[in-house]
């Protein structure tokens, strides 16, 4: 129960953090999620399930803040969350944090993540399918997986 308050404290900590000083970083309109990167550690971590649950608090609590578009934070990181329980290994926590291997999952997820928000997100706009996953989805991608080099590093030393 402790280690749950604890995840919970860490999320909103990285929700204030991802929505008051994450924006200062952004590329050309492109900032790393780094609450799809704590989802994908929790994954790795705890599993499947709650790693979906929380993608989904996480997303929904993103969308009442953003008051955008209510749902698809959601939905994205819900799928986000639920494909990387995939790559839990009980016995390989640890290694996989600490590895190269993290860094596919941040990826996958969140090329997953991204096409699913970017291309409900600008439906009835003059942006077109593919240009939002080119101009959006694939280098939101690259910046988020870049950001969990950061937990790998921290990992890795554990490991040696």
């Amino acid at each position: 129960m402790q280690r749950y308050i604890r995840y919970g404290a860490v999320t909103l900590l990285l929700l204030i953090f991802q929505t008051t000083i994450v924006p200062f970083t952004s590329i050309a309109n492109i900032i790393p999620d780094v609450l799809l990167v704590w989802i994908v550690y929790v994954a790795v971590k705890l599993g499947q399930i709650p790693a979906t649950v929380l993608g989904f608090t996480v997303g929904l609590l993103m969308d009442l803040i953003s008051g955008q578009f209510i749902g698809l934070s959601a939905l994205s990181k819900t799928v986000a969350g639920f494909l990387a329980g995939y790559f839990y290994n009980e016995n390989k926590i640890d290694y996989t944090i600490g590895t190269h291997q993290f860094l596919t999952i941040v990826g996958l997820s969140s090329l997953f993540h991204n096409i699913i928000y970017f291309v409900i997100f600008v439906q009835g706009s003059e942006i077109g399918f593919w240009a939002a996953i080119l101009r959006f989805g694939i280098f939101s991608t690259v910046y988020t997986t870049a950001i969990a080099i950061l937990p790998v590093f921290a990992f890795s030393r554990k490991l040696a």
